[in-house]
Formats: C-alpha cells, structure tokens, sequence
C-alpha cells in the first residue's frame, strides 16, 4: 500500500488557533495500527531557520513529519531515531532526527532548489532530491545502532518509507506526508500518517484500508478541511472503529549549546587550535539542525587550547 502526498498551494494563510501534534491509535479490533501529526509550525520554524525555497521546504517538512511518527515508535527515553537522504539532484540529500519525546530537527543539504512543477502540477521534491539512497538509523542506546537502508523509489519521501518498512522491516503499511505552501512561500498545512497492518490483519480489514488510501489524493487537502491529525485518521481509518491511545505536542528543537562547539573545538586538536590562533580572527561556527551562530574570540579559543592540553596530560 502506497500514498504520498504532494501538495502546494497558493491561498493566503488564515489566522486560526493552532498547534502541532501527534497521535497514535488502533482500529479494527487492533489488527492496525496507525499515527497521523500536524507539523505546520515546526515546518515553518524550520523554513525560517535555513531559509529554504518552496522545494527544500516540503522535502524538510515531509522527512520531518515522517520521522516524528517513526520515532514514537522507539521505546527508551534517549533513543533517537535519523533518517537520511542522499540523492544525486540539486537538493543533494537531507538529515531530520527525531526523539520518542515529539522533537525534531533537520536540514537539507542545498537549501535554494527552484524546479519547474511536477506532471500533477505539484512541487517536485522527486525530481529535486533525484535517484540515490534511503537510510533509516535507529540508536536505542545499545552497542551499535540499527542501520536499515534501500535504494530511493522516488525520491517523494512518504513513497520511500512506505518501501523501507516492506524491505527493510517487513512491515505491511502505508506512508502519506505532505506540505502545502502559501504564495508568500509560508507554510500553510504539513503533517502525514502511517498505518500498519498487524501480521494477523484478515483479508477484509485489509481490503478495506487500501480502499481507503486509494481514495485520498492528497495529505494536505485533508487537512485543508480539518488541520486536527484526528480527521486525518479518520479518513484513512474511514468504516473501523478507532481507539486513539496516545496524543502528543511535536515540536522543532535543537540540542545544540555553545558548550557542545567548545568540546567539538577541543576534539580538533591542539595543531588546529593553535593555528586558529595563529589566524588572530574571531570564528564563528553555526550549527547545521537550527543555522544558530556560536562566536569564539582567540582569547576563548586559547582557554579551549589550555583545556585541551590539560585533557590530553
């Protein structure tokens, strides 16, 4: 079962209540399993943050929704789960992480693509991210992460981890994301779904649900109706009876801190360091999840060379 929604728009962006997030539910009798988020403001925090075009937007705000719903999936407190895309089109390729906890960030590799619209008339993320690799990597704080990778389908986003989850964890389910823009190239609507089919799904449900999803022709037109991630589940789910176990504000957010860069400084070297030095020029370091600057002056980068001669003695 696949649905990828694609989607952009051009209507003026109208002043509602709103905020982001996630739920997560069963139906028919637990032989599905589905979660649905509305990420419009995270989407844009992010837009906001790498200045990216329309393009580099939906593909960001696509992998961001995806790895939300994902992640909720992990189990422990500090597991994270990444997802990344290495494409040979002008978007070059993204990374979006995400924790159990509603939080994500990401970035995309070329943050200024522009293309001509796809056959649908849609923005053309595939053609933008082009053919290449999709990797999932899950860390659950044991040895060596999880590391799950397939080749792109097509480069759509939500069509790909429909395939991994058949190929890579052979999971029967179904992945429709979406972000549609405003004509100032605001965000107007982002979110997605995933459903899951439970290895004891009998042949009705299962006839149904792809009845379903056939019928939706896009994420974002859903959510032009009702931007709630209920209504999203409720046409995907339309005909079972569904049992929402969870709900969960989501959010973009970075972890970076100035003490992070220093012990990156730090883990340079000393022959870096001095040489940094040796320029006698501030330097500025921005953090690639969130663009936020770190400045360093020589003085502090001099504390930082002490400190790591001290580390290393």
């Amino acid at each position: 079962m696949v649905r990828t929604a694609l989607c952009s728009g051009d209507q003026k962006e109208e002043m509602e209540e709103y905020k982001d997030y996630m739920i997560r539910a069963v139906a028919a009798n637990a032989q599905i399993r589905a979660f649905a988020v509305t990420a419009r403001d995270l989407t844009e925090t992010a837009r906001k943050a790498h200045n990216t075009s329309p393009i580099a937007t939906a593909a960001l705000g696509r992998a961001m929704s995806g790895a939300l719903m994902m992640a909720d999936m992990l189990k422990g407190p500090r597991d994270l789960l990444t997802i990344q895309i290495d494409g040979d089109g002008p978007l070059q390729g993204l990374v979006v992480t995400a924790d159990n906890q509603g939080h994500v960030k990401g970035y995309v590799k070329n943050t200024n693509v522009i293309l001509p619209p796809n056959e649908q008339g849609h923005l053309n993320v595939g053609g933008a991210i082009g053919r290449g690799t999709l990797t999932v990597i899950r860390d659950m704080n044991l040895k060596d992460p999880y590391i799950g990778q397939i080749p792109l389908v097509t480069g759509e986003i939500a069509e790909d981890l429909t395939a991994y989850y058949a190929q890579s964890e052979q999971i029967p389910s179904s992945v429709g994301l979406g972000v549609l823009m405003n004509k100032e190239n605001t965000v107007r609507r982002a979110g997605g779904f995933v459903v899951q089919l439970m290895p004891f799904a009998d042949d009705e449900v299962i006839s149904r649900l792809e009845n379903n999803i056939r019928k939706i022709s896009s994420v974002t037109s859903i959510l032009e109706e009702d931007p709630r991630p209920e209504h999203l589940l409720d046409f995907v789910l339309e005909g079972f009876d569904i049992q929402i176990t969870s709900k969960e504000d989501v959010s973009f957010f970075c972890n970076c801190s100035r003490e992070r860069f220093e012990r990156g400084l730090i883990l340079l070297g000393k022959e870096e360091l001095e040489s940094i030095i040796a320029d006698g020029e501030d330097i500025e370091l921005a953090c690639q999840f969130c663009s936020k600057k770190y400045k360093y002056t020589t003085e502090e980068v001099k504390k930082l060379l002490s400190r790591a001669k001290n580390e290393k003695s």
